[in-house]
């Protein structure tokens, strides 16, 4: 039987207005949470990607892409295990300005991709970007001294290991 695990969905599309509702429908409809969505553009003009992270089977993957390349708009679907994509996330930490000197502060800012980014009378804000893991560690170590004014994370952001060369693959789409 098919375990659950963790899988990047990756759908190129039109850029029409109600894409997204009917993308994420097709989850809610199989009842798969969504964990974390982008959208931006893609490396073909005109063609849009939407990242989603979702754990399910790998049966339930392959059920979704088939649902998903259904939708008119979508040009091609694809589904990639954590071991065939390069991915990153970025976060927000805003803190108050009180600890910027603050010895603690700055041994956690020895986080390997951590820049303070905006520094005001009130507060600065720390960017951070890695791997789930890293952001969640570095929220870790920050969170219990309750210096976290604020905090956001992106949507995983990601590409593939294996050459995928999706301007070939969307070669016949022409959106003239």
């Amino acid at each position: 039987m098919d375990k659950k695990q963790t899988y990047t969905v990756s759908v190129y599309t039109e850029n029409n207005v109600g894409i997204l509702n009917r993308l994420s429908a097709i989850f809610l409809k199989r009842h798969i949470n969504i964990e974390s969505m982008t959208v931006s553009k893609s490396e073909i003009e005109n063609v849009h990607r939407f990242t989603f992270v979702v754990k399910l089977t790998e049966t339930n993957a392959r059920k979704i892409i088939g649902q998903l390349e259904k939708q008119i708009e979508v040009i091609r679907a694809f589904y990639h295990t954590e071991d065939e994509i390069i991915y990153q996330e970025t976060a927000l930490f805003k803190i108050s300005t009180e600890h910027l000197y603050d010895e603690k502060i700055q041994n956690k800012l020895k986080f390997r991709r951590a820049n303070i980014v905006t520094i005001t009378e009130d507060y600065f804000v720390i960017e951070a970007s890695g791997l789930k893991e890293d952001i969640d560690k570095l929220y870790d170590k920050l969170k219990p001294y309750g210096m976290l004014l604020q905090f956001v994370r992106s949507g995983r952001i990601a590409i593939t290991r294996p050459k995928m060369a999706i301007s070939e693959l969307l070669a016949e789409f022409d959106p003239a």
